[in-house]
Order: structure tokens, then sequence, then C-alpha cells
């Protein structure tokens, strides 16, 4: 669907906000005295009194600028933050998508209310179809064009770039999490990446061989049971100053994990499709950056492989060499994520001088018990960097919520036959987790962890700015963090 914003616009559907309470908004005069009242007569005669969600549709007449006219719910205008902007022009894109007709207005109170109006408007109308090949003309959606109106359109489009660039690179993250298996590798997604090289990223990719000299026995231990070969994936955007230090986003690719030996249930293991949404969100947010040409350098790494129950897998009771020299004794092939990114966290260490780091990963079941499918569980040695990654989740929506970390959690974790284990038991499994992650953070580096479990796809009832399984999560919390914090 295209998105435009200009002052005035005639299309098929004319939508006019309007606030809770204050009855017409006076941008619909006009289309109303033209049609003889027909809208304000509508909403006197309903229900409607602007709450948001709220939507009431007028036929209009023959001979009218538009063929549609609707108003729709704006809510309180002292409580219309962005969250509100957005879900008011999801709820129309979806309201009106498959109406059969092709192109659509809506009038907005302000530039920076456009842009976000546009933003969901265009989440709203994310689609996964690739798979289908009988779709009617009924099942596709018809709205092409829609319109933004404001006073100053310019200043809307200004307010769109980071917006429209964060809303592609989840539109890429919601594909490669929806992509089947079959489809999306370690190989193909290693693939996938380089098509980043269109918008500037550079990008390179190690495969086993050169992993195996880099010491990555944990990363390459998860992936030995595939025929897929593992790989690592490094995108670089260099949009700051050269030989600036960057930021450094780390991804989970586990692009299917059936926890290996320790075999997950049947029901639901087709989900673990999933568990690399850590590397789609990191993906999605390295092109956000590159399409808004941020002036920031920011390296993304993501480690890429399948955990599979072949013979060569590895199993309980082993013990395996991290790159960073430390041992790990197996005790569960299915808490794999950590494995992987221990590896790929100190690559960026030896290789980069991080800002700052961040990994995200579907890492455990424990978090989604905790927090629900509402916010991402933060865990981080750094508390500047807890408050920048609050203060962006909330602005744009993708929220986290920081939980404990400290030493007393460090015995859950200890080994008879090494230095580590991969594993902590029931309790506090997310913490755990993060008390793994930290034993190959070096030293003054500022870190966050990111666990992605609850957010990276949801079942059910969701936003209306999210109808995919795959939820896209990251690129929006991310490149809002970067840009605000690093930019230069």
């Amino acid at each position: 669907m295209k998105i435009t914003f200009a002052d005035a616009a005639k299309a098929d559907i004319a939508a006019f906000i309007a606030d809770e309470g204050a009855g017409l908004p006076g941008s619909a005069e006009a289309l109303d005295k033209a049609s003889g009242g027909l809208i304000s007569e509508s909403l006197e005669g309903g229900r409607f009194d602007g709450k948001v969600g709220q939507q009431a549709s007028v036929v209009l007449p023959k001979g009218s600028d538009a063929r549609r006219a609707v108003v729709v719910g704006g809510g309180k205008p002292k409580k219309r933050d962005a969250r509100a902007m957005e879900n008011i022009g999801a709820h129309f894109v979806k309201a009106f998508a498959s109406s059969g007709f092709k192109s659509a207005s809506i009038a907005a109170h302000s530039a920076e209310e456009a842009a976000r109006v546009a933003a969901g408007a265009k989440l709203a109308a994310y689609r996964f179809d690739t798979y289908f090949t009988k779709l009617k003309a009924d099942q596709k959606p018809s709205l092409s064009t829609l319109t933004v109106v404001c006073d100053d359109p310019k200043a809307a489009k200004a307010a769109y770039v980071m917006l429209d660039a964060a809303t592609d690179g989840t539109y890429l993250a919601r594909d490669l999490v929806n992509m089947p298996p079959n489809d999306l590798h370690p190989e193909s997604f290693a693939e996938k990446i380089k098509e980043l090289s269109a918008l500037g990223v550079e990008v390179e990719v190690l495969g086993e061989k050169q992993m195996a000299k880099l010491g990555m026995g944990a990363l390459l231990g998860v992936g030995q049971g595939s025929v897929k070969e593992s790989q690592l994936g490094i995108m670089k955007w260099n949009g700051g100053k050269a030989g600036e230090d960057p930021v450094i986003l780390v991804g989970k690719g586990v692009c299917f994990d059936t926890g290996g030996v320790s075999l997950k249930p049947g029901p639901g293991m087709e989900e673990m499709r999933g568990d690399m949404g850590g590397a789609a969100a990191v993906t999605g947010t390295m092109r956000a950056l590159a399409q808004a040409k941020a002036k920031v350098n920011v390296v993304g790494l993501i480690g890429l492989v399948e955990n599979m129950p072949d013979g060569n897998a590895i199993r309980p009771g082993d013990i395996l060499r991290s790159a960073s020299g430390q041992t790990i004794e197996v005790q569960n092939t299915d808490a794999e994520g950590r494995l992987v990114l221990c590896d790929v966290l100190w690559y960026a260490q030896e290789h980069f001088k991080p800002k700052a780091i961040v990994d995200l990963a579907t890492l455990t079941g424990a978090i989604v018990i905790s927090l629900g499918h509402h916010h991402a569980g933060l865990f981080t040695n750094s508390d500047d960097l807890a408050d920048e990654l609050t203060k962006a989740g909330l602005a744009e929506g993708e929220r986290v919520w920081r939980l404990p970390m400290g030493s007393e959690y460090d015995s859950l974790i200890k080994s008879k036959f090494a230095d580590m284990r991969n594993i902590g038991g029931r309790a506090a499994g997310s913490i755990t987790a993060a008390q793994f992650l930290k034993r190959f953070i070096k030293d003054g580096v500022r870190w966050a962890h990111l666990d992605i479990a609850g957010v990276a796809w949801v079942e059910g009832e969701k936003s209306p700015t999210d109808p995919s399984w795959a939820s896209g999560y990251g690129p929006r919390l991310l490149s809002r963090w970067i840009v605000d914090n690093y930019e230069a």
C-alpha cells in the first residue's frame, strides 16, 4: 500500500478523525454539506461518540468527491499519544483493506499525528500470503493508496522517514519469522542478509571452517546435528564518522529448534520456526538504519544454526569449549540459544570496540510465564542502558521490563565437570540464562540482553498494528534507541 501526505486529497474513501464527545470534525464539514448532511445525520442517529476504535461509515450520493465517508473515533485529545494515533490508522486500514475500494484518505490534526497514523496503517496492512496459491479476488486487499491529509504535509513526510524505515524493518523481520524452515535455514538466511548490500550495508558471512578456526565450539556444537551448515552473519552500517566505535546488535538465529536430543514435545513444535526471532530483529534493524541513512556506525551479528536430533548431535553430558576458552557442560540440548549467543558475543568484543552491545533472543519459556506477551525481558549490567532501552520501547510500543541479575544466581549454573552448565533448573530460568551470557561480557562493556520469547510471535488477540503471527518485534525499538542515543 502506497502512503503519501497532502493538504487535500480526492479518494474513494474519505475519513476524518473525530475527538471523543466533539461530534463531526471541522475537516468533514464541507463534504457533509455537499452530501446534504448525511454524515452528521449518521452520527446523530447512531451510538458513535468518538471513542478510539469506533467508526461510522456513510454511503455518499453520486457526484460526491468520495464514494464513502468514514468518521473515525480519535478518543480524548489529551490522551491521544503515538500509540493511539497508530491504532487509529490501523483500525481504519483493517476495516477497509479488502472493501473493494482502491484509494482512501484520512485527515489528521497535525504533522506528527499524520506520521503516526501512516505508520499504524502500514503496520496493519502487512500480509504474509506467499504460500497461498488459490486466493480469490475478494481474499486479497484492494486498498492500494492511502493519503494522510494535514496542514503541513512536508513536516509530516519528514516525521515519517524514520517511522517508515522502522516499519519496513518490521516487515522484513515478520517475513523472516513467518517463513517455513525448509525455505529459511542458516544458509538461505545468510543469502537473505546479502540483499541489504543494495542499501549500503557491508555483509560478510563466515562458514563452519572459519568459525572453527575462531574456536566457536559452543555455536558449532548446536549445529552439528544438522545437514545445514551453520553460519555467522556480519552486517555493518557505516553511517557515522569513519573509525568511530559502533553500536553492536547480536541476534540468536536458531532457524529451527527441535530441542535436539532433549527433544521438545510434538504439539506446537512447528512454532520453533520462529526461534530465529532475535536474528530477524537485528536484520530488520540494519535495514531500517540503512534505509533512513542513520548517521551512526552499527554492526549486526547473527548466529545461524539448526538444532536437530541427528546421530552427530551433541548429547546431555557433552562439554563444549567456547570461543572465550570457557567450558560448558551441556545438561539439556534444548538450552541451545545461549550456546550460540556466547560465541557471537565474544566475537563482537574481540573484533570491535562496542559503545554498547544489545543481544536479542527467543531464549526462555520462563520469560513468557513472567511477563506474558506484552514486554520483553531486559537484563543488563548498565543502569543507563536500561533507561535508554526502556524509553525507546515506550516511545515505539515495543516495551521492555527490567529483571534482576546478581552473583547469587551463579550457583544455579555451577557444573561439577566444567566452568558452567547450560541450564539452571526451574527457578529463575530467564535470570540464569542472562547470568550465563554475562560470563562472556568483558569488564567495562555496556551490555543488555533482551529475552523476546513472549513477544516475537503471538497467537490470538493482538494489537491493531500487529495482524501477523510473527510480530516483527525489535526494529522499531532498536532503531529508536540507536537514533536517539548514538546518532551524530
